[in-house]
């Protein structure tokens, strides 16, 4: 049993040590025995948990992964096709989470794309597609039956994504280093009031959401 424990202490430290370098170098630009010296191992060990660096590459991606989850509330909401303006600042909450407290993931995830684009699609399929496609068949669900406007659904998934991953970084090119919000929360309370906004139908009162942090993770 100690044995057991002491190879997955230090199979963790291996992987968060690999997912710090690939996030910040990429995958070609680290080294197996930069990520042995991080972790405080040597490449011999290095390569008994791992049989090569694209394994660790995977592993250290997976292991960020977790954050691609949603709450459980957000899941019933949209199994329950609750109303658009408890669920969208939801769905905006989560993806802002992920850039203020999970900015290695988003690396992660574009160095796969980048540097390992033929399995990236593997990946993402199986930890990504999920959760937009629920997304996807809510906006659906809703424009159907008249709640939010009549659009295309993917590319309201695909837009909403992108307003919260890709805001904070084009506001500060525009703006300067001021950030736009001062935490994730005030970020997606704004991108929350924009899309419903935008979506809500001609004439309807927009309802502004009184967003809520919810203290336990999903399950």
């Amino acid at each position: 049993m100690q044995l057991s424990a002491k190879n997955s202490a230090t199979t963790e430290k291996i992987v968060v040590s690999a997912a710090q370098l690939f996030a910040r170098q990429g995958y070609h630009g680290t080294s197996t025995r930069d990520i042995a010296r991080l972790s405080g191992v040597s490449e011999n060990t290095l390569f008994r948990h791992f049989e090569r660096k694209e394994d660790l590459f995977w592993s250290a991606l997976r292991w960020h992964s977790s954050g691609l989850k949603m709450r459980r509330d957000l899941v019933e909401g949209i199994a329950q096709c609750q109303a658009p303006e408890v669920v969208l600042p939801k769905i905006l909450e989560m993806m802002a989470d992920l850039v203020s407290y999970r900015p290695e993931l988003l690396r992660l995830i574009s160095v796969a794309f980048v540097e390992l684009e033929w399995k990236a699609e593997a990946f993402c399929q199986e930890n990504l597609a999920p959760e937009l496609s629920a997304i996807n068949n809510y906006l659906r669900m809703n424009m159907n039956s008249g709640r939010i406007r009549d659009l295309d659904p993917t590319m309201v998934t695909a837009a909403l994504m992108t307003t919260a991953l890709m805001h904070p970084g084009i506001s500060k090119l525009i703006e300067g280093n001021n950030p736009a919000y001062s935490n994730s929360l005030e970020a997606s309370r704004a991108h929350a009031r924009f899309w419903l906004e935008l979506l809500m139908p001609k004439g309807a009162p927009t309802p502004w959401p009184a967003l809520e942090r919810s203290s336990s993770p999903a399950s």
